[in-house]
């Protein structure tokens, strides 16, 4: 069981969620007696903040709008030991929490990932599952394999975790970026299995299947293109090189063969090409000496912080 002397804080974020906040709260508080409930609303216009203050939390406002800056304000404002944050849809199990908390404690981890089970149809919708497959996979194959379900809204972290973590999104693609910086930075984490339950009545999914789903894929272009700049910029260099010579070849074969060069704007665009080619991959060279600079300055961020807590 988990330790009561730790200090634990349950980060709820939410917009229009009056139908599920309440559930989200009292489960929360009886899976957790000791912790405190932070509830951060996000411009809703339903009554969310007076349901979710009714029901204990205590309430708090994100004016910029989007998931990313409302974790951006949590991890700054909130001082805890243990942080747990759920989406306040009350589809994930609060009574998983003690375990996860447990097992960040005891294994000396710094992020547990809640591994959705869902108990239901209704629950993960077809296009989400497969968007998650898809988007998962590509995040294992380019910042090696550590995560089944990459987008989960429950995750318990360590103080060292949330309080070195530079929070860069600004809606969901949130998820993303908490575990590509685990993995860049070899932070030990764990999935544990939780059920996944169906909205309840009343409460809709604010997740956009194809929106969204580019718009991660698109965070994870940019965190790839940032933290391995070398690979990026060498895989362009190598593309336009064999493009570049795609196109010299018929010229260098009409020149061997008549002595003239008749295709002069397909050799001036075939020799631009791998002029760029060069310049992509020095790029990647310098860009590869930054990277590892700024990756020193986030693990020398995350090791300024007081060591985990221990069982």
């Amino acid at each position: 069981m988990t330790t009561p002397a730790l200090r634990i804080a349950v980060l709820v974020p939410c917009f229009n969620e009056e139908a599920a906040v309440a559930t989200v709260v009292s489960d929360f508080r009886k899976a957790l007696p000791t912790a405190q409930i932070f509830v951060y609303d996000n411009n809703s216009r339903d009554r969310t903040i007076e349901v979710a203050r009714a029901a204990g939390a205590i309430v708090r406002s994100e004016r910029r709008q989007g998931k990313g800056h409302v974790v951006r304000r949590m991890f700054a404002d909130i001082d805890a030991d243990v942080y747990v944050l759920v989406d306040g849809d009350a589809t994930y199990d609060a009574p998983s929490a003690p375990r996860m908390i447990d097992v960040l404690v005891k294994d000396h981890l710094d992020m547990v990932v809640g591994f959705r089970v869902d108990q239901s149809v209704a629950a993960y919708r077809p296009g989400h599952r497969t968007g998650n497959w898809m988007l998962t996979s590509f995040l294992s194959n380019v910042f090696g394999q550590a995560f089944n379900d990459i987008l989960s809204g429950y995750r318990v972290f360590s103080r060292r975790f949330v309080k070195s973590f530079p929070v860069l999104s600004d809606g969901f693609e949130i998820e993303t970026e908490l575990s590509v910086h685990a993995l860049e930075l070899a932070l030990p984490v764990m999935e544990v299995e939780t059920p996944y339950y169906a909205r309840p009545e009343g409460s809709f999914s604010k997740l956009n299947t194809w929106r969204d789903g580019f718009r991660i894929l698109g965070t994870i272009l940019k965190l790839y293109r940032s933290e391995k700049p070398l690979r990026f910029f060498t895989v362009i260099g190598i593309f336009l090189t064999l493009v570049s010579i795609g196109l010299a070849i018929p010229v260098i074969v009409t020149y061997l063969e008549e002595g003239i060069v008749p295709r002069l704007p397909t050799a001036v665009l075939s020799m631009g090409l791998m002029i760029v080619a060069v310049l992509s991959v020095s790029s990647g060279l310098v860009l590869d000496t930054v990277t590892r600079g700024r990756r020193e300055m986030k693990l020398l961020a995350y090791l300024s912080q007081p060591a985990r807590v221990s069982d």
